[in-house]
């Protein structure tokens, strides 16, 4: 199945792990990145424009990007967390195609699916990146963001939030 059939959230979320025979594990590797400090100046969110489905590995190659990216850009100045968690199992009925084939699958009389992966089920203005980071890193953190876009489906935008200090 291609990643595109899995973009748009239907149905209810398939997420109750107890019921759900051999869920695979989500494959973000870590949720947070960079160094957290109490006086970052800017806060920078990557958001999506429409409700959609984003898959794990889709989230954990952008994740890697933007940490890279930073990394070199901004060395230890940011701070970046993962803020989509995938909890729905996806499913898939597979198909068997060629000759022959039709002796091995029933078609869609038990059309349940077995479990493929995850995606987390993200809505209209919820963020997926959450970036913390000083007033000289804040274009590094957009380019970054918009690196970051690209790996994953649907289009984004960013918004850019200046945070106070409380003295």
């Amino acid at each position: 199945m291609k990643a595109k059939n899995y973009r748009r959230p239907e149905g209810m979320t398939y997420a109750r792990n107890e019921y759900i025979h051999g869920p695979p594990p989500s494959r973000i590797t870590k949720y947070n990145a960079g160094v957290y400090r109490d006086d970052y100046t800017h806060e920078l969110l990557l958001v999506p424009e429409t409700d959609l489905q984003i898959r794990d590995v889709s989230i954990e190659s952008a994740r890697i990007a933007v940490n890279k990216y930073l990394t070199e850009k901004l060395n230890d100045k940011f701070y970046l967390e993962v803020k989509a968690h995938p909890h729905h199992v996806l499913r898939e009925n597979k198909m068997i195609f060629g000759a022959h084939a039709d002796r091995l699958q029933e078609g869609m009389r038990r059309a349940f699916g077995k479990p493929i992966g995850r995606a987390a089920r993200v809505e209209m203005g919820q963020p997926v990146f959450r970036l913390l980071t000083y007033g000289d890193g804040v274009q590094a953190g957009r380019e970054a963001l918009d690196l970051a876009a690209k790996k994953l489906p649907k289009k984004y935008y960013i918004i850019e939030n200046q945070l106070t200090q409380n003295a």
